[in-house]
C-alpha cells in the first residue's frame, strides 16, 4: 500500500501533480537505504551525507519551515552565524496560503505574467509557491518585509534579489520538495533529486563524469553507483548554478575529488584559492540535497573568466534515455 504523502501534500494532489514517491522502505528505494546511509556509502560521500558535512567550512544543515509563519528565526541566526542559510519544504504545506493570498500578485512581481501563462493548475501552483519560498527565506533572512524584494533573473536564469547585491539566492524543486540557499558569503547553488531515481550509468558518465570519476564508478555494484552518480549530478548542478552556468556547462569538464582529510572538493582548485564548500544532505529520508558556495574573495564577476571553458551540455534527448534527467525540473530557470 503506497506511503502517505509528506506533511502538507494534498491527499489528492491537482491534475497534471508531479507523482508522490512514499516514504520509508517501501518507496522502492536500495537497499539499506531506510536508516538514511546506504551500506558502504557513509566513507565514501564525506560531503555531507544525511547528518551533513564540510568541505573547507561547516554547512548549515537544510532547516524545514512549513509555511510562511515560520519558524524564520534559525533561518535568520543561520545566515548571520554562518554566512549562508538552506530551507527546505513542500509546496503542499505552502499552498493554502499561496491560494488564499489576496496580495499574491504584488509578492510574484514580475513573475506574475509566467505564473498566468503557465497551462498545467499543479505546475502553475508549484511555480507560485516556489516563489514565496524563496521571498519569505530571503526577507527572514535579510530581515525585510517579503514584498520589499524584487525578484529577477540574470542571463541564464539564475534568480537574484535586484538591490541587494550582497546577498546571493538559488532554487531547486523536486516532485513535492523545493529548496532554497541563501548567502552573504559568496555565490550559492542547491539542487534536489529523489534519491529513489536511477539513473542509467552507461548512458549517462559520457556526459555528467571525468574519466577518473567513470573509472570509479565503473567499480562499483550497480545500486551504490546509480546513487554516486546521482550524488554527483547534484554536486555538479549546485556548483553550475552558483556560477550562474547551468545546464550550459558540460558537467563532464567539471570535477569533484577527496582531499587528504577526505573532503569532497572540486578537482584542480589551487592550493591557495578560497575552497568551494559542498555539501550534500539527506532530506525527509528520500532527497539528495546538495549546495555549493565560495567565499567572498573568490567571487566571480562578469568580468572574469570561467575557470573551465563553456561547453554545451550535450545531454542526449530524455526520451532516448527512457528516464527523466535528474535537475529537469530544478534546472535554471526554474
Amino acid at each position: 500500500m503506497p506511503g502517505p504523502p509528506l506533511p502538507g501534500l494534498p491527499s489528492s494532489p491537482p491534475s497534471g501533480a508531479l507523482p508522490v514517491v512514499p516514504p520509508g522502505p517501501s518507496a522502492g528505494l536500495p537497499s539499506g537505504l531506510a536508516s538514511g546511509v546506504p551500506p558502504g556509502l557513509a566513507d565514501g560521500l564525506p560531503a555531507g551525507w544525511g547528518d551533513g558535512g564540510l568541505s573547507g567550512l561547516p554547512p548549515g544543515r537544510p532547516l524545514h519551515v512549513a509555511g510562511p509563519d515560520g519558524p524564520w528565526e534559525q533561518v535568520h541566526d543561520q545566515l548571520a552565524g554562518q554566512g549562508h542559510a538552506l530551507v527546505h519544504t513542500t509546496w503542499g504545506q505552502w499552498l493554502t496560503a499561496a491560494l488564499l493570498d489576496p496580495g499574491l500578485r504584488s509578492a510574484l512581481g514580475r513573475d506574475w505574467p509566467r505564473y498566468r501563462q503557465t497551462a498545467a493548475p499543479a505546475g502553475r501552483l508549484r511555480f507560485a509557491v516556489s516563489r514565496m519560498v524563496l521571498k519569505h527565506t530571503a526577507a527572514a533572512a535579510l530581515q525585510v518585509p517579503a514584498d520589499a524584494l524584487d525578484l529577477a533573473y540574470r542571463p541564464g536564469g539564475r534568480p537574484h534579489l535586484r538591490g541587494l547585491a550582497e546577498a546571493e539566492v538559488s532554487l531547486a524543486h523536486t516532485d513535492e520538495l523545493i529548496v532554497v540557499g541563501i548567502s552573504r558569503s559568496g555565490p550559492i547553488g542547491v539542487d534536489a533529486e529523489p534519491v529513489a531515481r536511477r539513473p542509467s550509468f552507461e548512458l549517462l558518465h559520457p556526459y555528467v563524469c571525468t574519466p577518473e570519476e567513470a573509472a570509479q564508478l565503473a567499480a562499483l555494484g550497480e545500486d551504490e553507483r546509480a546513487l554516486r552518480l546521482l550524488h554527483l549530478w547534484t554536486l555538479k548542478e549546485a556548483y553550475t548554478k552558483a556560477l550562474g552556468h547551468g545546464m550550459r556547462r558540460r558537467f563532464s569538464a567539471v570535477g569533484f575529488c577527496r582531499d587528504e582529510q577526505g573532503r569532497t572538493v572540486l578537482a584542480g582548485e589551487p592550493d591557495d584559492a578560497a575552497r568551494w564548500i559542498l555539501a550534500t544532505h539527506l532530506v525527509h529520508g528520500r532527497y539528495l540535497v546538495s549546495s555549493a558556495r565560495r567565499p567572498p574573495r573568490e567571487i566571480e564577476s562578469a568580468s572574469r573568466p570561467a575557470p573551465h571553458p563553456l561547453e554545451e551540455t550535450g545531454l542526449p534527448p530524455a526520451a532516448t534515455l527512457g528516464w527523466q534527467l535528474p535537475g529537469s525540473s530544478g534546472a535554471q530557470p526554474t
